[in-house]
């Protein structure tokens, strides 16, 4: 099912003044453009994730509020060894969290009694902080002149709706420490993905999200969320340039055999994701959990340009997930 999906290009408010979507709203952009203006409490879900993929590491940093709650975290796998290291915190009420309405604007920040994220946005980059025991990420993320990210808008009823910004293939530079030691994070061998999320969702949902990155080239491919709405979140980069896909895309994995290779493919994408670590992560409070399988691994194939041409995937590296929420 290819999409027929409108390009935005101003700046615009994701919400009319009753905190119902705004139609004009629902769209695509290659930079943060929207503010989201939420208003109301239950549904309303709003968070910033980094992963940080190194040589050595692959680092998740997590700030959320989900209304009822806070949900924070940070989490490092060592890629030689397989070891987690993990500080997952449930904050009532969210207290102690700031979102800011716009991406790349101000700083979003969570607080609790064994964890601290800092996350402080400028027009030329983010500075990503975040302590818990036994953990310290001390990032600087430099956004590069005319470096593009897709954001869209996927409206499924004017009172339920989600913003998302999904900005892969960032340089990224600083310092990891962890109890084995400290370690640089070059520039010239990592990247940092970004998943800027702002919007009132129904209660009950599931989606599909993967992303990989390598010097010039970058995927970001999404599913089952977005179905039936008119919009998608499937992108490939090209130098920093978005080539926006908008068609609904075929995930094919094998939900009793996580590590076992996944297929993403649709009319302009031909890709295989093959895993070399599974992290599941459960949260249950209730009427409300969610379960997560973030596979992280090693993309092949290919995905096709704006103009036609067809850009190689392999070597991209990044991860395939599967989430169920009920929140």
């Amino acid at each position: 099912m290819v999409t027929h999906e409108r390009e935005i290009t101003a700046p615009i408010d994701l919400c009319l003044p009753d905190g119902r979507l705004d139609p004009a709203a629902v769209g695509w952009t290659r930079r943060p453009l929207h503010r989201a203006n939420l208003r109301g409490w239950g549904r309303t879900k709003r968070w910033e994730y980094w992963g940080i993929v190194t040589p050595t590491h692959v680092i998740g940093v997590v700030a959320s509020s989900l209304d009822y709650a806070g949900v924070h975290g940070l989490y490092v796998l060592d890629r030689a060894t397989g070891q987690e290291t993990a500080k997952d915190v449930v904050v009532p009420l969210a207290r102690n969290t700031a979102m800011p309405e716009r991406s790349g604007e101000g700083v979003a920040s969570a607080r609790a009694a064994a964890l601290r994220i800092d996350i402080r946005q400028r027009p030329d980059g983010t500075s990503l902080r975040g302590v818990a025991p036994g953990i310290e990420v001390d990032l600087e993320i430099p956004l590069p002149d005319g470096h593009e990210a897709l954001g869209v808008v996927v409206p499924w009823s004017p009172t339920r709706f989600q913003y998302t910004l999904k900005d892969v293939g960032r340089p990224v530079r600083g310092r990891l420490r962890l109890v084995s030691g400290e370690y640089e994070v070059r520039e010239q061998d990592s990247f940092a993905v970004l998943d800027h999320g702002r919007g009132r969702w129904p209660y009950s949902v599931v989606w599909n999200w993967a992303a990989g990155s390598a010097p010039g080239r970058a995927i970001q491919l999404g599913g089952k969320w977005t179905d039936g709405t008119g919009m998608t979140e499937n992108a490939l980069f090209v130098d920093g340039r978005l080539h926006k896909i908008g068609e609904e895309l075929a995930w094919r994995y094998d939900r009793d055999d996580w590590m076992r290779p996944w297929r993403i493919t649709g009319a302009r994408v031909e890709a295989e994701f093959t895993p070399f670590h599974e992290k599941v992560a459960r949260t249950e409070l209730g009427v409300v959990g969610s379960e997560t399988h973030q596979c992280f691994g090693h993309f092949s194939g290919r995905a096709q340009a704006d103009d036609g041409a067809w850009i190689e995937l392999d070597g991209l590296t990044g991860w395939a997930e599967e989430a169920r929420q009920r929140w």
